[in-house]
């Protein structure tokens, strides 16, 4: 199996994925990049991280702070705010409904073709 993911799922799953670590620790952006790649996103880009960042400020879900560092420029690090605690808890509640539902679906079999149409009553 390939480490690969597809864009677009990930794309819906960013945001969650973002507010919940950043829910378990400060973290400025390319430290994220790195913890979702240690998270089994080993090809997540940074160019995708930023800007999904920027969004979720936008939307006052996440806040940001600089904060000096010794070894370069200050860093911005940015922590959820209770509009994001809101949000992460809702799309994690959304997010099990929906793997739920659609899991066993996804679980079956793949048959090599479907099976004839079957005939109403």
């Amino acid at each position: 199996m390939t480490s690969a993911h597809d864009p677009q799922l990930l794309k819906g799953v960013l945001s969650l994925l973002l507010l919940q670590l950043l829910s378990e620790r400060e973290s400025y952006g390319y430290e994220l990049v790195q913890r979702l790649r240690g998270s089994g996103l080993p090809d997540i880009a940074e160019g995708t991280v930023y800007p999904a960042l920027a969004r979720l400020e936008r939307e006052k879900r996440i806040s940001s702070q600089l904060v000096r560092s010794r070894s370069g420029p200050a860093r911005k690090y940015y922590r959820p705010t209770d509009v994001g605690y809101r949000a992460l808890s809702q799309g994690v509640s959304d997010w099990m409904s929906l793997a739920a539902t659609v899991t066993p679906v996804l679980s079956r079999p793949i048959p090599p073709q479907p099976a004839p149409p079957s005939e109403e009553t």
